[in-house]
């Protein structure tokens, strides 16, 4: 509903600019705080376990797992991720200008190909595609993933916030995974790993003072505990 709002509130500042209404209607509503859930995303160990799946008897299956894998690699959205082509491998990095902020402030996002990458770049290498890899609709994509998680065991359960009712419920991991997964849990890791939301956001794209970093980003009990544990290296 927000999203709605905000959309409705540039629209109708756009028709006070051009003299089409005088009516404010947002002179006197605030639009409510966005509401967020506490983030989920994937650990290495569940993406050695997605990798390792067994998905010989579902081909298809195996090809979009590739796909979602390299997403986690790269961290960029789905949109961007579907226009990438070999001409966006550069001095073996991937360039590319997010879609989301080529308007307003165009920057060239570069992200190192690790082996996993390289190694599923080259599996699904065809001259013949201007793609970089296969890929499907967004729907299909995202039907896709569901099913890997399912076939490889990440099925544990995770807390979400109903987007409806606002209240927390539990579901299975595998029955809500989507692309945008793939960007959380690069984002997560990175960030547990070196502590530093400006270098993690060179790799993701994300702005340096992001709102929607703090969202990505778990500090969980190993980050909690490494933070106070400071305290005991004190010197007498």
């Amino acid at each position: 509903m927000n999203g709605h709002y905000k959309k409705l509130k540039a629209f109708v500042r756009w028709a006070i600019d051009k003299d089409y209404v005088t009516n404010n209607p947002f002179r006197k509503f605030k639009i409510p705080k966005d509401i967020y859930g506490t983030p989920y995303c994937l650990t290495l160990e569940d993406l050695s376990q997605l990798e390792k799946a067994d998905l010989s008897e579902r081909p298809s299956l195996a090809v979009q797992r590739d796909i979602f894998v390299f997403q986690c690699c790269i961290g960029c959205r789905v949109s961007d991720l579907k226009e990438l082509t070999l001409a966006n491998v550069i001095n073996n990095e991937i360039h590319y200008i997010a879609r989301k902020t080529k308007d307003g402030n165009p920057k060239t996002i570069k992200v190192p190909i690790n082996k996993t990458a390289q190694a599923i770049i080259e599996r699904h290498y065809d001259l013949k595609r201007k793609e970089l890899l296969p890929f499907i609709s967004d729907q299909n994509y995202n039907e896709a993933i569901k099913e890997v998680f399912k076939l490889a065991g990440l099925t544990r359960n995770v807390v979400v916030r109903n987007s409806l009712t606002g209240e927390p419920e539990i579901r299975p991991l595998n029955e809500i995974a989507s692309s945008h997964l793939a960007r959380r849990t690069l984002t997560n890791i990175l960030y547990k790993k070196y502590k530093d939301q400006s270098l993690v956001s060179s790799i993701t794209g994300h702005a340096p003072n992001s709102s929607a970093f703090a969202r990505y980003r778990d500090i969980d009990e190993d980050m909690r505990r490494e933070m106070v544990s400071i305290l005991d290296n004190k010197e007498v």
